[in-house]
């Protein structure tokens, strides 16, 4: 999930997607210069202790209409069955080559993914997490096929919702492979109760998490994707790059930074890519199933997205300052339809614009009005809340909270369809007092943060 999100409904971000929504998209026909049909795609899945869903994960793969290359499993340093389950697997029923990476200890997602981008030679470098399922048989190739219709698209991927308990067993008894598989193997298809209250702890946050994927994919993200051809960063449970792109900016930042990148490393590759005029995309009539952590476990989660968010900032500040520079981009764009240069590019891409990082350090990117914005609001809304709170400004409070909730049930019933309207409004009411405790969260977080970077001076942030 991005970390840009808007977990108070009534924002400025989400008056920029309601204004992308009403404006529309950019209507250039674009004229691919590379054929998608033509390209090679190698898959990296990166796995610690997933022995539950790994081999869900793989054939997921294998059921794929466009099977990648080669595959390449990134065993960080796993406790649990992991590498042993997937070999078994894999010799069986893959007809590809696949090559496991194993290390002692674990050392986060980041190394195995740069060391990829630079040793593989295929043109895409999927990234499918160990606990995700790929449940649209299309998805890696409709992300590749969106990947190719401009060499302005860095980063493809589909929707995401949570995978239930449900979903996994209806997976394993669907796909004869895998119920063969775990007729020797039963016992690891099943979680084992590691948290009292599992199953209504998970519940919670599934209902949480898939009303706000839904709103996500429905509103905020939309209207991003159709005002500026591109969200904030991918997300990163099951995305399509292009391997020479992320390639190229892990070599820019090796010599500064190594591994340490952010403490989510889609977030801070989703912020490279931008910075230098390339875009994210996300494809919403494609899915994947992630599975999400316990609500104990929640916490730990969005401190980890929403670090590296705010990491991401502090490395990348032209891209925040960007609406301070609009007037800037104004009036290079007039400068650049005057003299016909937009109309001279042989070939057509939406949401085209110039890359490189000196023209962002000049102009910046108009994206950065939401990352300008997500960072206001992280600080701002919880502010408002605790001060409200403090000064015993019940009424105030009330009505604000009171509004806010009222707006989320409205847009909801808009944007659900007809038959899913009375499911998606209780998952909203369920969501709010989880939305309004990760708001409060935001602040705690953004406190740690301005701890790291000016009193301890930690910035060795790795996932």
């Amino acid at each position: 999930m991005a970390a840009p999100t808007p977990y108070f409904i009534i924002g400025p971000n989400t008056l920029i997607s309601l204004i992308g929504l009403i404006h529309g998209p950019d209507k250039t026909v674009p004229t691919p210069a590379e054929d998608w049909r033509a390209v090679t795609v190698d898959m990296v899945i990166p796995a610690y202790n997933e022995q539950a869903t790994i081999i869900l994960c793989l054939d997921s793969v294998r059921r794929q209409t466009l099977k990648p290359h080669r595959i390449i499993v990134m065993d960080d340093g796993s406790k649990d069955r992991t590498r042993e389950l997937v070999q078994e697997f894999a010799s069986k029923n893959l007809d590809m080559p696949i090559e496991i990476m194993s290390t002692d200890v674990s050392m986060g997602k980041t190394p195995g993914v740069k060391k990829n981008a630079r040793e593989l030679d295929g043109d895409v470098q999927f990234i499918l997490d160990g606990d995700t399922i790929l449940e649209s048989p299309d998805y890696i190739e409709k992300t590749v096929q969106e990947l190719y219709q401009g060499v302005g698209i860095a980063s493809a991927c589909g929707a995401i919702t949570p995978l239930r308990e449900k979903d996994r067993i209806a997976a394993i008894k669907n796909s004869p492979p895998v119920w063969e598989f775990y007729k020797d193997h039963w016992e690891l298809s099943i979680y084992k109760q590691d948290v009292k209250f599992r199953w209504f702890l998970h519940g919670i946050i599934n209902t949480y998490r898939d009303f706000l994927y839904f709103y996500l994919k429905n509103f905020i993200y939309l209207g991003q994707m159709t005002f500026y051809g591109s969200i904030v960063n991918p997300i990163g449970c099951a995305v399509a790059y292009r391997r020479e792109y992320i390639r190229e900016l892990f070599d820019d930042y090796e010599a500064t930074l190594g591994n340490d990148l952010t403490t989510s490393e889609d977030i801070f590759i989703g912020f490279a890519l931008l910075q230098r005029g390339y875009r994210n995309v996300q494809i919403g009539d494609v899915y994947a199933l992630s599975e999400e952590p316990v609500a104990p476990k929640l916490p730990r989660q969005l401190f980890m997205w929403s670090s590296s968010f705010l990491q991401s900032c502090y490395y990348f500040p032209d891209l925040v300052l960007s609406p301070f520079k609009v007037f800037r981009r104004i009036a290079k764009r007039r400068e650049e339809k005057k003299s016909g240069v937009l109309n001279k590019r042989k070939i057509k891409e939406a949401y085209r614009q110039a890359f490189g990082i000196p023209y962002t350090k000049q102009y910046g990117r108009p994206i950065g009005w939401t990352i300008m914005f997500s960072l206001i609001e992280k600080i701002s809304f919880p502010i408002i809340i605790i001060l409200f709170t403090i000064m015993g400004w019940w009424e105030m409070l009330g009505w604000t909270l009171g509004i806010e909730v009222i707006a989320l049930l409205g847009v909801t019933l808009i944007l659900a369809h007809k038959t899913k309207r009375r499911d998606y409004v209780w998952k909203a009411l369920v969501a709010t007092p989880v939305r309004y405790f990760t708001t409060i969260l935001e602040l705690i977080i953004f406190c740690a943060f301005l701890i790291d970077i000016w009193v301890i001076k930690d910035f060795k942030w790795r996932k």
